[in-house]
């Protein structure tokens, strides 16, 4: 019996990946003789034609799948089909004919000259794909990835090889795709051809480039006006963010609370509120406009239309974001090399010169990169104050939804945008360079941060107390300003009636029945913000534990293809969507699956460095003894991993779901009539100059993000380090 048992178990492993294998194929026939093939609407969605009915009805490209299923079928009643030589070539040619008859034969006729006389049907034109095209693809996927186990591919783990090829497969399809899609729409002419003639025009228009503004007075190129605003904005920001973490880390500046507290607003403002409450601030009836107005004797005027305006509501939103960053860099430094500059007889003034900042030039480089990138692509601020000071996200956003639809204007600016991303990336690898700025080596550092000499430390007062205050001062606008008569009157007659005009509802015989504008839009982004956190959440954590924990080929490229959409500004993930999924095969513009997945893929990168961090403090020894004890890749990523990472997918989850609530640069191209976001609901209601409006749907949104943002603290906490949280409070200001 004892011997018996090892026996069975190994001939179970064994089948185990047979029926699996066996599955995936079950599915793939479904997929082709039952399910419909093409999209549908209504009950055409429900009684639309298989491939296989469809096929022997006259479309007989669609048979390509059919005969891939019969043919591994065919092995599989042979024996293992997973192993036959022939198995990844017949899983590959039916992918690929899958995939490619569906950007062949277009809803208007063969994509290619000459398609109709091989296939007469095909100048009807077909439909974009439907579930059965898409259940075909899903099921020639997991075939692939077995196929690829059966021959070593991750160890020969067949979890983490379907994990792969799926990952990779679903950032072909709404990452790569799109971006490349768009980059050739650039070369489309009028007529629909292909054509570098006008890509030549768009890209070398005067409006682009023009320079001599700094001596002419004539309004800057668009391209001018964005490296210009973002240059400025990326530079206060980081400086101030700066002079946030030095307060906080280096000081006993006793508001330390507040300044931390300042870095949560932007997660939970929606992105052009801020500037609403500067437009009711210094716009030309705005609060302190008149006050100062009357004050000095002075015309009012109009300055903060322009880039004044943007650069502040920028600099005030980015700020606290290059804060975080740097107050991690400060506090990741080990505290004894600052101590050995002290010993050997430093000044505090020649320590931070010579050891603190060399340390810290990562951190204030990408908290630069992170305010640039945030700055080329924000839409909400130029869109609200920007006035006559146009930039590439305003100008990307107005080809696409003006009168002309210039989609071919739209990705040459969109091409634009993205290279100036990348610039910015290879500009900040080049200032690093190749020096080592590692400290924590694993040995004891229970020393503490020296102070900030006293000549940085009232610098970053004086920096740091006019901003809290306008922050203040921001916020309050935006916290009360939905709540009162009218803000910009100075008219704080509380009142409830811009509140009730959004969400009006009333409680009857048929029940509760919603009235109010923004119900809809909130409902929307509810289920999309529900929809999208936990997908987010899970690709990004399986994505993390295949680049932390497993070894195939093309690994690092793998990490790489992950990271990429989070570089790609939001404008131009938005103009993407629009040029791949608004025709077939894949036609969803307009549904709430394009917000969800816009997101979903948006947002995944955080959702894997979480994972990744956690993974890094976890031992794989209790991995690989799941491992010895026979469990497969699922089992332990279930059973072992998950629980011990908790925090980073709670993590994940809100940030997921907040990011969701709160995006407007990408998806203000993707909301329609039926699926608005609450975003672009507040947007409309600003350009509708109903300011008290989209104050008091912002301050709703505000307050829900606030009771996430405390939840996740709540349940996540804060992790101290040995006794430096309890010295951290005795540090006094350097002599």
């Amino acid at each position: 019996m004892t011997l018996a048992l090892p026996h069975t178990d190994a001939r179970a492993q064994s089948e185990a990946p047979a029926r699996v294998g066996l599955g995936w194929l079950a599915l793939l026939a479904a997929a082709v003789a039952v399910l419909p093939w093409h999209r549908g609407h209504g009950l055409d969605a429900i009684f639309a034609a298989s491939a296989l009915v469809e096929g022997f009805g006259g479309r007989v490209w669609l048979l390509g799948p059919v005969a891939a299923a019969l043919g591994l079928g065919a092995l599989a009643a042979a024996g293992d089909w997973r192993r036959h030589p022939l198995a990844p070539a017949l899983v590959a040619a039916g992918l690929t004919w899958t995939i490619g008859q569906g950007f062949a034969i277009g809803l208007r006729g063969p994509a290619i000259t000459g398609l109709d006389a091989l296939f007469p049907a095909a100048a009807d034109g077909q439909r974009g794909f439907g579930w059965g095209a898409f259940t075909a693809v899903l099921a020639l996927l997991g075939m692939l990835a077995e196929t690829m186990a059966a021959r070593g591919f991750c160890r020969g783990e067949r979890f983490a090889a379907f994990s792969v090829v799926l990952i990779v497969g679903l950032l072909t399809a709404f990452v790569f795709f799109p971006v490349l899609r768009l980059g050739a729409t650039a070369f489309v002419g009028p007529d629909g051809a292909l054509a570098f003639g006008p890509f030549i025009e768009r890209i070398t228009a005067p409006d682009l480039w023009r320079l001599d503004c700094f001596t002419s007075g004539r309004r800057c190129g668009v391209v001018i006006n964005s490296l210009q605003l973002g240059l400025l904005a990326a530079s206060l920001s980081t400086a101030l963010g700066l002079a946030l973490a030095l307060l906080v880390a280096r000081t006993d500046f006793r508001l330390k609370r507040a300044l931390r507290a300042i870095s949560i607003l932007p997660i939970i403002t929606p992105p052009f509120v801020v500037g609403v409450a500067i437009i009711v601030l210094f716009g030309r009836s705005g609060v302190l406009t008149v006050w100062g107005a009357e004050l000095l004797d002075v015309r009012p005027t109009r300055w903060v239309y322009g880039l004044p305006g943007v650069l502040m509501a920028q600099v005030l939103a980015f700020t606290p974001v290059t804060f975080l960053v740097l107050l991690g860099a400060l506090e990741a430094i080990n505290p004894t090399i600052e101590e050995a500059s002290s010993t050997l007889g430093a000044g505090p003034v020649r320590t931070f010169a010579s050891v603190t900042w060399p340390l810290l030039r990562p951190g204030v480089a990408a908290a630069f990169l992170l305010a640039f990138i945030e700055s080329l692509a924000d839409f909400g601020n130029p869109i609200v104050l920007g006035g006559g000071f146009e930039v590439l996200s305003t100008r990307i956003f107005f080809a696409v939804v003006g009168a002309r639809y210039d989609l071919g204007g739209a990705a040459t600016l969109a091409i634009i945008l993205l290279a100036l991303t990348l610039a910015a990336f290879w500009a900040q690898n080049r200032w690093l360079g190749r020096a080592s700025y590692v400290t924590v080596t694993g040995k004891s550092d229970a020393g503490l941060h020296p102070p900030a000499p006293r000549l940085l430390r009232w610098a970053a007062i004086l920096a740091v107390v006019p901003f809290a205050l306008l922050t203040a001062g921001v916020y309050a606008i935006v916290l009360i300003g939905g709540f009162v008569h009218d803000v910009g009157r100075m008219d704080l007659t509380p009142t409830t009636a811009h509140l009730w005009t959004a969400f009006s509802f009333e409680v009857g015989e048929q029940g509760l029945r919603l009235f109010g504008s923004a119900w809809n839009s909130l409902i929307t982004t509810l289920w999309v913000s529900a929809l999208a956190a936990p997908l987010t959440m899970a690709i990004g954590i399986l994505t993390a534990w295949l680049v932390a924990r497993q070894d195939f080929a093309g690994r690092r490229a793998f990490e790489f293809g992950t990271m990429l959409s989070f570089a790609i500004p939001g404008t131009v993930v938005g103009v993407s969507y629009v040029a791949a999924f608004n025709v077939p095969p894949v036609d969803i513009t307009g549904t709430m699956a394009i917000l969800v997945i816009c997101f979903v893929f948006r947002n995944m990168p955080v959702g894997m460095r979480a994972g990744m961090a956690a993974l890094a403090q976890i031992d794989r020894s209790m991995e690989e003894a799941g491992q010895t004890m026979g469990a497969g890749g699922a089992r332990i990523l279930a059973d072992v991993v998950l629980p011990l990472i908790r925090p980073a997918i709670f993590t994940a989850l809100v940030y997921a779901f907040v990011t969701a609530m709160t995006a407007v640069s990408a998806v203000i191209f993707l909301v329609s009539a039926r699926h608005n976001m609450a975003t672009a609901y507040i947007m409309g209601r600003v350009e509708n100059g109903e300011y008290a409006l989209a104050i008091a749907y912002s301050a709703a949104l505000m307050i829900v993000m606030v009771a996430c943002v405390a939840l996740i603290q709540l349940m996540v906490g804060r992790r101290s380090l040995g006794r430096r949280r309890e010295l951290q409070g005795v540090m006094a200001p350097a002599e």
